[in-house]
């Protein structure tokens, strides 16, 4: 492992491709070669709500809002967000982002990744979905 990389996210290919129009995602772990610290960047499209959510197993996550508004879901609780806001996340909470009229762009940290991931997908049910 380097003693430092440096990586801009906006240049790493968006992970979610064409499963989700209107959702950016660029993972920065393995381009920064951090065996302890996942970095990411999630861009969502104007007033895009995610159809889809996620918990972990294992790891903590926080989300700082860097540009733009909009909701996120957490269980069944949905909460504002707004610019600098950060959120921190326990592991098992389910949750999904929702932007604002301007788009929504968040910095996601996460620790340690074990090997096999610890990813569990999950439908967003909003509240308020028609």
């Amino acid at each position: 492992m380097s003693r430092f990389a440096t990586v801009n996210l906006l240049e790493v290919e968006n992970s979610i491709g064409d499963r989700a129009p209107g959702i950016d995602a660029r993972f920065g772990r393995k381009h920064i070669d951090s065996r302890d610290l996942g970095v990411s960047l999630f861009r969502y499209s104007p007033n895009m709500r995610s159809p889809f959510a996620h918990s972990h197993r294992e790891q903590e996550e926080a989300y700082l809002v860097v540009s733009g508004s909009g909701r996120v879901l957490l269980d069944d609780e949905v909460h504002e967000l707004r610019q600098w806001d950060l959120l921190r996340v326990s592991p098992e909470v389910v949750r999904a982002f929702e932007a604002g009229p301007d788009g929504l762009d968040l910095v996601a940290v996460g620790g340690p990744k074990p090997a096999d991931g610890d990813g569990e997908m999950a439908t967003a049910n909003w509240p308020d979905a028609s």
